[in-house]
C-alpha cells in the first residue's frame, strides 16, 4: 500500500466514523429461518494495519445431517493482519435451540493472506441450532448469529458418527451415532498424501474399504529419508516429504525452512478432501500427527507445536471419521511427560473429544490410565502374540480402566528389518495368523501391505504400507476378510478369553453358555468344555472363508470331528434357540 493509498483509506474511515452497516434481518422459507449473509462493517477509530475495512458472513446450508457438519465462512476485505494465522481468530459457541449446554468451537484460517476463515460445527443430534461467531483481529471484532437445522430426513442412511469405547463392553468399540459395534480392522498407509494425482488416494481408499479395511493410519506431518528397504521413492508423482507448514525449500529433507507460524493451506483443503472421501465409506483416519523418521519438529511444548495441534483440531475435528495419533514412534523424540501434557490439551481442544492414542516403540511407554488416552496402540514384532495381547489386557485392568487393547505395528508384509522375524516370518500367510492370534485375545490390530510392488520403481503399482496403493496381486487383506467375517457373525464383543476351555492348543472366545468361538492354529481336534444346553455348530475355513455346518452339539463336554481340510479352521457354537 503506498503513502497516497493510506491517505485516501484515511480520508474515506473520517468519512464514516458513525456509519455501521448491519447484517440482515431473516426472512422464513417453509418455516425455518434462513438468513441473507451479506454483512460488513466500516470499522471506526481503529489502527489502519490492525483491522479489516469490512467482514462478511455465509452459512455452508440451512441443515445438514447429524455427524456431517455445517461451515460458517467469514470472508475479511481486505486482508490486513500481517499473519493471519497468529493475528487473528475465529471462535464460535453453537447449541441446540433451547438447551443451556453450549459449545465452544475454534475456527482457523483458510487462506494464504487470511482473506478466509471458517469454523465448523458437527451436530450428534436431530434439532434446531443456534449459534454466535466472532471474528476478533486486535482490537477490531465483528459478531455473527445464525441458526440451522440438523436432520436425517431423505438421507439414504443414518450416519454412523464418531467412534467410541463402548461403555458397557469397554474392551470394544462403537459407533456414537448408531450404537453398531465396529470390529476394528486396520491397515497403515503412512504417506498415504504423498500422492500429487488425488486420484490414487481415492482409489487407495476405496479398494482397502472394499476389501472390509475401516481403519488407516495415515501421516499428517512427516519427513524421511530412508526407503526402509522397499521400492519406493520419491518422484513425479509421490512424495515422501508431508509438510502442513510453509516452507522455503519443501523438497529438502535436512534444510526445509519451515515457517512454523503459517501453514500450507492448500495440503490441509487435500488433507479434508481425502477424510471426506474416506468419512463417506466409514473409514476411519487415524490422523498421525508426527513420526520419528524425520528430525525437524516443532520444539516440543512450544507455542509453535501448540499452534499447529489446535489448528488440526479446529480444522479435522467436525470430522466423525478421525482418531489422533500424537506421533509414530513417539518415544523416540518425546517424552511420557510430554504425552500426558500434550493429550490432555489436545482433548481439550478437540470439541468432540475424538478418541486419541500414542504410538510408541516400547509398549510400556503408554498413557494408560488418563482420561484423554482412548485406546492403546502398542508395536510389537514377536510372533506370540496370542498371550501379549492377554498380557496387554492384564496390565490394562490394573490401572482400573478398561478400554480397548490394539497393537498397530506388528510386522509389514514381506518387510525384513533387523528386528523382525526371519524371512517368511511376515509373509502374507503369517501375518494372517497372526491378525487371528490377535483377535482371538480379545484385541484389535493393524496390519501394514506389502511394498515391494513399488512406487516410482517399476512396476509401479504398489506402495502398501507407504501410501496405501496396492493391486491384484497383494492377497494378505483377502485372508483378514475371512477373520472379520467370522467374528463378526456372533456378538464378539460379549465374549471374553477363555482358553481354559479347550485344549490341543486352541484359543476361544466365550460367554458361556451362549457363544463358544474356537480357533485352531494348526488344525486338529478339540474338546470344548461347555454350560449344559444345546448348540449350534458349524467348522469356518479361516483360509477360504467357507462355514460347514455340523451336528448339533450336546453335553457339558464336546470333542470336535476332524476339521473338513488343512491349514487352520475355527469352530463357532451357538446357544439353540429351540
Amino acid at each position: 500500500m503506498t503513502a497516497s493509498d493510506i491517505g485516501a483509506e484515511t480520508e474515506l474511515r473520517s468519512g464514516i466514523l458513525d456509519l455501521i452497516i448491519a447484517g440482515p434481518a431473516p426472512r422464513y422459507i417453509e418455516g425455518m429461518p434462513r438468513y441473507v449473509f451479506a454483512a460488513s462493517v466500516a470499522m471506526v477509530a481503529l489502527p489502519l494495519a490492525a483491522a479489516p475495512a469490512g467482514v462478511s458472513f455465509s452459512q455452508s446450508a440451512l441443515r445438514v445431517e447429524p455427524y456431517d457438519f455445517v461451515e460458517v465462512t467469514a470472508a475479511i476485505a481486505p486482508p490486513v493482519a500481517p499473519n493471519p494465522f497468529t493475528g487473528a481468530t475465529l471462535t464460535g459457541s453453537f447449541s441446540k435451540r433451547g438447551a443451556a449446554q453450549k459449545l465452544q468451537v475454534d475456527g482457523f484460517c483458510d487462506a494464504p493472506d487470511g482473506s478466509a476463515f471458517r469454523i465448523r460445527f458437527m451436530p450428534s443430534a436431530p434439532g434446531d441450532y443456534t449459534y454466535s461467531v466472532v471474528y476478533r483481529q486486535g482490537d477490531f471484532e465483528k459478531t455473527w448469529q445464525g441458526a440451522f437445522q440438523a436432520s436425517s430426513a431423505g438421507a439414504p442412511r443414518a450416519r454412523r458418527g464418531p467412534i467410541r469405547v463402548d461403555p458397557q463392553y469397554p474392551w470394544h468399540f462403537i459407533w456414537e451415532g448408531t450404537g453398531e459395534h465396529y470390529f476394528f480392522n486396520g491397515t497403515t498407509a503412512f504417506w498415504l498424501m504423498g500422492w500429487r494425482d488425488e486420484r490414487f488416494i481415492r482409489n487407495s481408499i476405496q479398494r482397502l474399504h472394499d476389501l472390509k479395511i475401516n481403519r488407516m493410519r495415515v501421516l499428517l506431518s512427516g519427513a524421511t529419508s530412508t526407503m526402509y528397504g522397499e521400492p519406493a521413492m520419491t518422484g513425479d508423482n509421490f512424495t515422501l516429504f508431508l509438510r502442513p507448514w510453509i516452507a522455503k525449500d519443501p523438497k529438502s529433507f535436512d534444510h526445509p525452512g519451515i515457517d512454523y507460524t503459517r501453514f500450507d493451506v492448500a495440503y490441509w483443503q487435500k488433507f479434508e478432501r481425502m477424510l471426506r472421501f474416506a468419512r463417506e465409506r466409514d473409514m476411519i483416519v487415524s490422523v498421525v500427527q508426527d513420526i520419528a523418521d524425520g528430525h525437524i519438529h516443532p520444539d516440543a511444548g512450544s507455542d509453535d507445536e501448540h499452534r499447529y495441534l489446535r489448528y488440526a483440531a479446529a480444522r479435522l475435528g467436525a470430522f466423525s471419521n478421525i482418531t489422533w495419533d500424537l506421533g509414530d514412534d513417539l518415544d523416540t523424540f518425546r517424552d511420557e511427560t510430554w504425552a500426558h501434557a500434550t493429550g490432555t490439551l489436545l482433548e481439550g481442544w478437540d470439541p468432540y473429544r475424538h478418541l486419541a492414542t500414542s504410538h510408541p516403540v516400547h509398549r510400556e511407554h503408554q498413557d494408560r490410565a488418563s482420561a484423554w488416552f482412548g485406546f492403546t496402540s502398542i508395536q510389537d514384532w514377536s510372533r506370540r502374540q496370542h498371550a501379549l495381547m492377554l498380557e496387554e489386557r492384564q496390565m490394562q485392568q490394573k490401572t482400573g480402566r478398561i478400554i480397548p487393547q490394539t497393537n498397530e505395528e506388528y510386522g509389514y508384509e514381506d518387510h525384513y528389518p533387523h528386528w523382525a522375524p526371519g524371512m517368511g516370518g511376515d509373509s502374507a500367510e503369517a501375518l494372517r495368523h497372526v491378525a487371528w492370534d490377535i483377535a482371538m485375545a480379545g484385541a484389535y490390530g493393524t496390519a501394514g501391505e506389502s511394498a515391494r510392488r513399488g512406487t516410482n520403481i517399476w512396476p509401479d503399482t504398489g506402495g502398501g504400507w507407504i501410501n496405501g496403493r496396492g493391486d491384484d496381486t497383494m492377497v494378505m487383506l483377502r485372508g483378514y476378510e475371512h477373520m472379520v467375517d467370522f467374528l463378526t457373525s456372533f456378538e464378539w464383543w460379549k465374549t471374553e478369553p477363555h482358553d481354559a476351555l479347550v485344549d490341543n492348543g486352541a484359543y476361544c472366545l466365550a460367554k458361556p453358555g451362549e457363544i463358544y468361538a474356537v480357533y485352531l492354529p494348526n488344525g486338529g481336534d478339540v474338546t470344548v468344555t461347555l454350560e449344559p444346553g444345546r448348540y449350534e455348530a458349524a467348522w469356518f475355513s479361516a483360509f477360504t472363508g467357507e462355514w460347514v455346518p455340523l451336528p448339533p452339539v450336546e453335553g457339558t463336554q464336546w470333542k470336535s470331528p476332524q476339521p473338513p481340510g488343512w491349514l487352520d479352521w475355527a469352530l463357532l457354537l451357538k446357544r439353540s434357540a429351540n
